[in-house]
């Protein structure tokens, strides 16, 4: 293994024993996020430096052994092409915008090889479409970045993808990219080396609070939109839950508890905007990141958020977003 640093600090964490140290392997994936993977990298780089001590080594890698740029446009260099990794070794496939591009059949193949022969398999950010690909994810608990969840349950309807910051399934890792990356590696450093070092590493991180895998990777509705209105929110919710289905506004209402001329106040007071239109937004939204993320075509685009008709989604689209959906399509394919 090329990594294994111990760079020198003012901090100090007195570690009684000597361990053998642990390996990682981080697979670089064209347009991966740069934060998730150094999320990842810099808590076992702070474990070393707090205890003087080589407890983490590790390796990057990509598909031909050349540099790999990240989706802020950084070029990060590698320690060589994808081959063979030490027994017991931590592999995690690094992902970040346009996932499927870069998710091809040789990175899942190798992805595939490192589990068959016992490594411990993960994905950071989105690198659950690699892992996808290589076919073991099946029957397995799994997370990747929320803004790529919807499409990647239209690629792989049967695969049970979790809603979590970070999902540990035997030998397979996975979060949801960002800070999430810090605190699943946080875990496997108090399962290593005890709650103590943990708590060293996470104040060193500024992280302040080790949240746990269930943890939602998203804030509330009613932080992330800065609401406490209770009928409100079930409306919200109820519109998030039914996207696709055909929503008569006034049986929504009556549903909450409320009268329609109500439920209107409501989203004018808190939102700016009439149900319709933040219902609308939403669907539109949505039908961006599929169209973003997927090869889905038009008409299925269309069906899965709530539209009647192709004629209708391909008007609304491009009034909200000043092209047509099949041009959007094809500028990013």
């Amino acid at each position: 293994m090329i990594g294994g640093l111990v760079p020198k600090g003012v901090a100090h964490f007195e570690l009684d024993t000597t361990p053998e140290p642990e390996n990682f392997v981080f697979l670089l994936l064209p347009n991966l996020s740069m934060l998730a993977f150094s999320a990842a990298i810099e808590p076992l780089r702070i474990a070393n430096q707090l205890t003087g001590k080589v407890l983490y080594r590790w390796t990057m890698m990509s598909e031909d052994g050349q540099s790999v740029r990240c989706s802020n446009g950084v070029e990060l260099g590698v320690d060589r092409a994808i081959g063979d990794t030490p027994n017991g070794a931590y592999v995690f496939a690094c992902s970040g915008v346009e996932p499927e591009k870069a998710s091809s059949g040789r990175a899942a193949d190798w992805i595939r090889y490192q589990w068959r022969t016992g490594r411990v398999v993960g994905g950071l950010c989105t690198g659950a479409y690699t892992l996808a690909r290589a076919g073991i994810l099946g029957g397995r608990k799994f997370t990747l970045h929320w803004e790529n969840q919807l499409p990647f349950r239209e690629r792989y309807p049967d695969l049970d993808v979790q809603e979590q910051l970070f999902v540990v399934d035997d030998r397979i890792m996975t979060c949801g990219g960002g800070a999430a990356a810090t605190d699943l590696f946080l875990k496997l450093i108090y399962e290593r080396h005890g709650p103590m070092l943990s708590q060293a590493v996470l104040n060193m991180c500024l992280h302040f609070v080790h949240r746990s895998d269930a943890d939602s990777q998203q804030s509330s509705k009613s932080a992330a939109l800065g609401i406490r209105n209770q009928k409100l929110l079930q409306i919200i919710n109820l519109f998030d839950a039914e996207i696709d289905q055909e929503i008569d506004l006034d049986e929504v209402a009556a549903n909450a508890g409320i009268s329609r001329r109500q439920m209107e106040r409501l989203f004018a007071h808190h939102l700016n905007r009439t149900p319709r239109r933040y219902l609308m937004d939403l669907r539109l939204q949505r039908a961006r990141g599929l169209m973003a993320e997927t090869d889905l075509p038009v008409a299925e685009v269309a069906a899965a958020c709530g539209f009647a008709t192709t004629e209708h989604f391909s008007k609304r689209f491009r009034e909200r977003f000043g092209v047509s959906p099949y041009s959007f399509s094809v500028a990013t394919a």
